[in-house]
């Protein structure tokens, strides 16, 4: 496998979208909440509260993990804006689409941002058709793969 093909599993894996565990950390104080991701651009999206405390902590520390089935995403957190501000309105459109509920409940809060987490490093454990385990580990940064079988 190939850095090209590990990204494309990956991103089909998590398309279009999944509720993922979010891991930050401020001052060696680290917190873990849920948080309902969109997945386009060869990225992560979801919305907060600009006033939330895990908000605060990315604007403090930008690195972060996300994490969902045998899926971890090691990335930088970018603060795009307010939800309603991206250009062509992705994020908003998709959220309505995927997420029905969280949409029609949040969407319209004044004070809802959009962050994007780019993948710097991802870990990827799976199992093939004879059920036999194997991991995957994508350098984001040096474009490389790696991939291992676990059973044999």
């Amino acid at each position: 496998m190939n850095y090209n093909e590990a990204v494309n599993y990956l991103f089909e894996k998590l398309a279009p979208s999944k509720i993922m565990a979010l891991a930050s950390s401020v001052n060696n104080h680290v917190m873990v909440r849920n948080v309902s991701c969109l997945i386009y651009d060869n990225a992560i999206y979801f919305k907060t509260d600009k006033n939330f405390r895990k908000t605060k902590q990315l604007y403090e520390n930008p690195c972060v993990a996300l994490c969902v089935g045998g899926i971890q995403v090691e990335g930088i957190a970018n603060i795009k804006g307010l939800v309603v501000d991206e250009p062509g309105r992705q994020f908003e459109k998709l959220y309505q689409k995927y997420l029905w509920g969280s949409y029609n409940a949040y969407s319209h809060e004044e004070s809802e941002i959009l962050v994007e987490v780019k993948p710097t490093f991802v870990e990827i454990w799976d199992t093939d058709s004879k059920n036999k385990a194997f991991q995957i580990f994508i350098d984001f940064d040096n474009q490389q793969v790696e991939y291992k079988q676990y059973d044999d």
